[in-house]
């Protein structure tokens, strides 16, 4: 009989702890570090295939995907696993990198190391532009609240409700300073405010410009007849999904972004709680956004159509149900007495129902 190999992997930084289980051996084969070096690794897993059918798995991380790809060029079968779908017991309080190997390993023979989904090169390019362009957000926001924080301590105070208009930049750029170093202070804020918000802009373009390239162009558009969606929220779920059928059902792509209900139930006793918050944060965030957008009941406006302009007419009618039954279930929320933030939470979730339904043309 053939010997088969389950190899789990704590990659690090600088080292690579190595745990390997022969069959159903109750104890590793061989366990060793190795340094980090995609070169080292596969031929020791070489050797290995010398002798059997070789499995490895390792978590997720800082280290990306670079070290899966390699693997699969070279022939070895691997998978990348989640860290909060790793069984642990917990009375287990000794975590070190062996202990951390040896239990991927066996997670891995048991048959639950399910492998995350591991995007092309160029979805991945794609996608980490679209999250350098959130950081660049942050900053900008960042970076305006300090300006306003500094004019406050020193007296100014802007008394109408709208900021960043073009009036509260001219109020601001006439302000006049007692001493040349707050001078200095205030521009070093406001032209660092012009910078990032000039570069925010550029970026906005070039998602745009992204979007409507031949490989995204046809499902960007189509995202873009929901109410909230345009180009970047589109284009997120487009290249940090991938290929949406590897999702069996909407309830799986919900449960995906982490907008079900938790639950603890026991015996005779049920009890939900709040959304589990697990899998992809930000396209969650994204999804949130959008929803926002269904609190007030409203035909499509201009920007919408405009949006809508040569797209089939069953992804346009898909949309309407969408946009009705969403508005509605906001207000039906909302007048129950849940708070605006748990509607456009329960309106978020079906939101990605019908995100689901698109992609997958499950739109019946």
């Amino acid at each position: 009989m053939e010997n088969l190999y389950y190899v789990g992997l704590d990659v690090h930084k600088e080292t690579v702890e190595i745990s390997v289980f022969r069959n159903m051996n109750q104890e590793p084969e061989f366990e060793k570090q190795l340094p980090n070096s995609e070169e080292k690794i596969i031929s020791t897993l070489k050797r290995l295939q010398k002798e059997g059918t070789v499995e490895v798995c390792y978590e997720a991380g800082c280290m990306g995907f670079t070290l899966q790809r390699k693997l699969s060029k070279a022939g070895i079968s691997s998978r990348i696993v989640s860290p909060g779908k790793i069984p642990r017991k917990p009375g287990d309080k000794i975590k070190t990198d062996r202990r951390d190997a040896r239990i991927l390993a066996r997670t891995l023979r048991s048959g639950e190391a399910n492998g995350i989904h591991i995007p092309d090169p160029e979805d991945e390019a794609t996608r980490d532009y679209i999250r350098a362009r959130d950081d660049v957000k942050q900053e900008l926001k960042r970076v305006k609240r300090q300006l306003l924080h500094f004019l406050l301590r020193h007296g100014y105070k802007y008394d109408e409700k709208r900021y960043w208009t073009g009036m509260h930049r001219s109020w601001m750029k006439n302000l006049t300073f007692p001493q040349e170093m707050q001078k200095e202070t205030f521009n070093a804020y406001y032209f660092r405010f012009l910078e990032i918000e000039e570069k925010l802009r550029q970026m906005d373009n070039r998602i745009e410009k992204i979007a409507l390239t031949e490989r995204y162009a046809t499902q960007v558009n189509s995202l873009r007849c929901f109410k909230g969606i345009d180009y970047l929220t589109a284009l997120s779920f487009v290249c940090e999904i991938g290929d949406f059928r590897r999702f069996a059902t909407a309830e799986a792509f919900m449960s995906y972004l982490g907008l079900v209900p938790g639950e603890h139930s026991s015996g005779d006793k049920r009890r939900q709680g709040g959304i589990t918050k697990s899998g992809n944060s930000h396209l969650r965030m994204l999804v949130i956004e959008a929803s926002w957008h269904y609190r007030y009941k409203a035909s499509p406006g201009k920007g919408l159509k405009k949006r809508r302009t040569g797209q089939d007419v069953s992804i346009i009618s898909y949309a309407d149900r969408a946009l009705h039954r969403l508005q509605k279930k906001f207000l039906k929320l909302v007048f129950r007495g849940k708070s605006p933030q748990v509607a456009v939470t329960a309106v978020s979730r079906e939101l990605s129902g019908f995100i689901w339904g698109m992609m997958t043309n499950n739109m019946a």
